[in-house]
């Protein structure tokens, strides 16, 4: 990570008022080196001229933000132009490549806004201005601001609302009075012999409907810095163990499947909670036959729950520039591919990318959309998704298979102070733990995160695991304090064959590379 450089280019070269243009002219164009404070805005004419940028977007929009860029070019009044080279890259692998090396990254970048905190604290974006900010914040779905933000100041910019899930459904199987009761479901899907798909066993971030359907909350604090300092959690609670009581009823059933694939729809499911992006591949299998719905209540002790969710973003940031003219121009550009027309181009485009932007909202082809109209239900019952420790995912997801082997109420008490006892301990490393390296994969009961295989400092940056045994197929990475805030490589290591090897890391501090040695 080139972190102390990135964060000395974040307080030193990003312009307050990047939003809109200053008829004054600017006394400098940079502040002085360490101040917190944004230098002034430039004016069109200041920003007038042709840069050379990289902008890293999903593949799916690859061709669109080129257009996009173009149409930039072509309609902006400062005359600014932008000589861009547009890439595929992932929005989770985008954060990787760029707190590995700041430097080297996109200028502008898509990233999940589970990303989010480790970018701020990598200084791999650029704090807006006072006008964008603004603008953001009044033009924009609350929860994606509140995704965008770190303390009271926001970091990237609004690109989508729905990254979030809910309930397709085989409407031959099951009757659409059925989609409110998870009991009925379950009996629907029992009496046809067809599966109810969620990851319960696999994923924190569903596992935590159950919760937020009782009411529990679970909310990690970060200072202006990205740092977690703190974290309020009632999942161990008289609430949480409701929740796991309901979770249990869909555990227990055999027809239950722990996945969010869509194209289980295909092999035996009647029931799929996942997000819009498995809209296309759902649609293909059940044609007419797809519904889709919120997630169903359910019944505990003669009481009903709605399930709740997580309710997330695509967010877009621009990296910190040594050029302050460059930086304005790029947050010009930031705002343009994130404002209501390229939103509305992005949904139209995609057909399932929800908008932030709360016009584009509203535009009628995007309220007729089946998938985003279930999302819309869905939020209803919500959690903005905010800044979350990357150690809780692994944490969290290890509560539905302990709720699964749980054969009594004191079973499932034991999974919630299971987790009380993990979420501590993340507070209660020593500096030792919180630097110290692991290797997780899909080998062994590693299972990304359920285990974390201790690696030692056999020389200076250099660290070697025990012996694994790993098959054909395996896949793996490093990580640090047993959490993904920082793992390499940013592409999973796969192993060629069967055998016994030694992982070995070498790290200088910023970079680090991985290998096999087959022993």
């Amino acid at each position: 990570m080139k972190k102390v450089l990135a964060l000395i280019l974040a307080l030193v070269m990003v312009f307050a008022l990047c939003a809109c243009g200053s008829s004054a002219p600017a006394a400098s164009t940079e502040p002085a080196a360490g101040s917190t404070e944004s230098a002034p805005a430039a004016s069109g004419s200041e920003l007038a001229g042709t840069y050379d940028i990289t902008v890293w977007v999903a593949d799916a929009i690859v061709d669109l933000t080129k257009q996009q860029i173009a149409d930039f070019n072509a309609s902006n009044t400062d005359g600014i132009t932008f000589n861009a080279t547009v890439e595929a890259v992932g929005e989770n692998d985008a954060a990787t490549k760029m707190i590995t090396d700041v430097e080297a990254g996109g200028d502008i970048f898509c990233f999940a806004q589970d990303q989010f905190a480790r970018l701020v604290q990598a200084g791999a974006l650029a704090k807006l201005g006072v006008a964008a900010a603004d603008a953001v914040r009044s033009n924009n779905d609350s929860s994606a601001v509140t995704a965008a933000t770190a303390g009271s100041e926001l970091y990237a910019y609004p690109l989508t609302a729905d990254n979030g899930y809910f309930m397709y459904y085989d409407k031959s199987v099951i009757p659409e009075e059925d989609v409110g009761s998870l009991e009925k479901l379950i009996a629907d899907c029992e009496a046809a012999q067809k599966y109810f798909s969620m990851e319960n066993e696999t994923s924190a971030w569903y596992i935590a409907s159950w919760f937020f359907g009782t009411g529990c909350v679970s909310e990690w604090e970060t200072d202006s810095d990205g740092a977690f300092v703190s974290i309020k959690d009632t999942f161990n609670s008289p609430e949480g163990l409701i929740a796991v009581k309901g979770m249990k009823k869909l555990l227990d059933s055999d027809f239950y499947l722990s996945s969010s694939d869509g194209a289980g729809f295909d092999s035996g499911c009647a029931v799929v909670v996942t997000g819009t992006w498995a809209y296309d591949t759902i649609h293909g299998i059940l044609g007419d036959n797809l519904g889709a719905a919120a997630l169903p209540s359910f019944e505990v002790d003669g009481q009903s729950y709605h399930m709740g969710s997580f309710s997330g973003c695509k967010l877009l940031g621009v990296k910190p520039q040594t050029d302050a003219v460059k930086a304005a121009a790029l947050h010009k550009l930031a705002q343009y591919l994130t404002g209501e027309q390229g939103q509305l181009e992005r949904f139209n485009f995609t057909g399932s990318w929800g908008p932030s932007n709360l016009v584009a909202q509203g535009n009628e082809a995007v309220q007729a959309n089946v998938a985003l109209a279930a999302l819309q239900a869905q939020n209803a019952y919500a959690q903005v998704q905010g800044q979350i420790h990357g150690a809780w995912w692994d944490i969290a997801k290890v509560i539905g298979t302990d709720v699964k082997n749980a054969t009594d109420e004191a079973g499932l008490q034991q999974a919630l102070d299971n987790y009380t006892a993990a979420i501590s301990a993340v507070f209660n490393m020593t500096e030792e733990e919180k630097n110290a390296w692991g290797v997780v994969g899909s080998f062994l009961d590693s299972n990304w995160g359920d285990k974390d295989y201790p690696m030692t400092e056999v020389e200076a940056g250099v660290f070697q695991s025990e012996v694994l045994e790993l098959k054909a197929g395996d896949e793996l990475k490093c990580r640090q304090g047993a959490s993904w805030d920082v793992n390499f490589p940013a592409e999973n290591v796969k192993v060629e064959a069967d055998g016994s090897y030694i992982v070995q890391l070498t790290y200088d501090g910023e970079n680090g590379e991985v290998i096999l040695i087959a022993q």
